[in-house]
């Protein structure tokens, strides 16, 4: 991390997100605010350019999986939201704009944003210049993974065990070892055992892919790693499935490319859809 400067990942994951929002229509996921949190001239460039450095084959399907991922956590946020469910707890939040343009009643819902110092204060600095106030019902986490507990500081930021929670936990998961993965879920689970739930994505093993899946997921994994942000971890979907089954959660869908199309992208003109590696896992505890 550099100080005051989030991720190389977590920028891209921004730009990618606003330049759904002017190439796909209609779009999937749904965010006024993606163009506007990047700045002036980050958000000119994307205007400019949309397509950015990705206009191999691979952009569109990780654009169209980056807007999938998103929409399954705050569809999963709607259908948990109400009686038990009044907590929304985004791991590793990077520049995500929920709680900036949040549809509930900010008394109905707390919002906790988990990330590095770093990266929250380069997002703080992003909301001041592009004028977007902080809202009452949101509270910023900082971790430092390296020095600090987790559930500590949750915990100090006034996260209640309880109440009903339902965490995000997007694009963190190839980057964190198996033993870190383990941790950061059984800390979830305990605090959703009076309900709510968690959404997040990670990566299957590539000789699990067919040919094309496969040499998409290495390209990628090869790239973040040029860039210092190696992944460290595989998933297989039926271990984590049961994992989180075990862990407490009594619905649990893992939504694989072929259902991330059905539920999302079925009978686009554009062909928009997610690829052959896509997984998302959604665990409810009722």
């Amino acid at each position: 991390m550099i100080e005051g400067r989030p991720s190389h990942t977590a920028l891209r994951v921004a730009t990618h997100r606003a330049a759904h929002q002017l190439l796909d229509t209609p779009v999937v996921f749904h965010d006024p605010l993606a163009l506007a949190i990047l700045g002036p001239e980050a958000a000119a460039g994307v205007r400019a350019n949309p397509g950015g450095s990705e206009r191999s084959i691979v952009g569109p399907y990780l654009r169209a999986f980056l807007a999938a991922r998103s929409r399954v956590a705050e569809d999963t946020l709607q259908a948990l939201h109400g009686a038990r469910v009044t907590q929304y707890v985004v791991l590793g939040a990077g520049l995500d704009t929920f709680a900036y343009r949040n549809p509930y009643m900010p008394s109905s819902l707390r919002i906790f944003e988990v990330d590095h110092p770093s990266t929250q204060e380069w997002k703080r600095n992003q909301l001041a210049a592009a004028g977007i106030p902080l809202p009452p019902n949101l509270t910023f986490v900082s971790v430092d993974f390296e020095r600090q507990s987790l559930r500590a500081q949750l915990e100090y930021g006034g996260l209640r065990a309880d109440e009903g929670t339902c965490f995000a936990w997007l694009g963190v998961t190839p980057y964190l070892t198996r033993d870190a993965i383990d941790e950061t879920l059984a800390i979830i689970a305990d605090f959703c055992r009076l309900g709510g739930g968690v959404v997040f994505d990670y990566a299957v093993p590539p000789e699990t892919l067919g040919i094309a899946g496969r040499a998409v997921v290495t390209a990628m994994a090869t790239r973040v790693k040029r860039i210092g942000e190696e992944w460290k971890s595989w998933i297989v979907p039926e271990q984590i499935v049961r994992q989180m089954r075990d862990l407490g959660f009594n619905d649990v869908v893992d939504l694989d490319g072929v259902a991330l199309n059905a539920r999302y992208f079925a009978g686009r003109s554009d062909g928009l859809r997610v690829g052959d590696a896509a997984h998302v896992l959604r665990a409810v505890r009722r």
